[in-house]
């Protein structure tokens, strides 16, 4: 069954990319996927070629598309977005996730769609393959909305820590030197005050 709400959750940015080969899973993911026609419907994706999952999808012709969803987890990024599939079973130990009708797995874990696809053909575009493919099966698995490049900046991805200032803070005005050693004869330039009352940055 293909259902045109699970279709449109295709227009934002995150997925998780399955295929599966002699009884091998594997999972990345991508950021490019559009639809192209509506009857039948067809959809594009672009596949690194150093991507483990690029060469399973050019000899088995299949492969699913979860979108990512607002609520997924960094884990989940992390697990098949920075790990690597030739010497990682990405699924081990994480039982969130269903075969589609083409064989392919696809993730529940924070995603609200997953579409499968068959490869009608594939196209070199130099470090990427673009894959045009026939929707087999596209379901709807919640209504949180579909998670884009920015809101995954803004909310998802850890934020860096800021380093700590090293200084010293004037006690009366509250100026800031920036320094490892405070100068003995130093003098605040806003309150005129020296050395003393100055404390170092905690």
């Amino acid at each position: 069954m293909i259902k045109n709400e699970a279709m449109f959750k295709l227009s934002y940015g995150l997925f998780i990319l399955t295929a599966t080969e002699n009884g091998e899973d594997n999972g990345c993911i991508i950021n490019t996927a559009s639809q192209v026609t509506d009857n039948p419907k067809k959809i594009t994706i672009a596949v690194n070629k150093n991507n483990y999952t690029c060469g399973m999808i050019e000899r088995t012709k299949k492969f699913t598309v979860s979108v990512l969803a607002e609520d997924v987890s960094f884990d989940m990024i992390k697990r098949f977005g920075f790990v690597s599939g030739r010497d990682t079973d990405k699924f081990a130990g994480y039982n969130d996730h269903y075969r589609t009708e083409n064989g392919t797995f696809f993730v529940c874990e924070g995603t609200n769609a997953y579409i499968s696809c068959s490869v009608l053909d594939m196209i070199d575009c130099g470090s990427h393959i673009l894959f045009i493919a026939e929707v087999t099966e596209a379901e709807t698995l919640s209504d949180v909305p579909s998670a884009t490049y920015q809101y995954y900046f803004d909310h998802i991805k850890p934020k860096p820590e800021a380093p700590k200032k090293k200084g010293y803070v004037c006690k009366i005005c509250g100026y800031v030197y920036e320094g490892e050693e405070l100068p003995e004869d130093f003098i605040c330039p806003l309150c005129k005050h020296g050395a003393d009352d100055f404390e170092p940055i905690k």
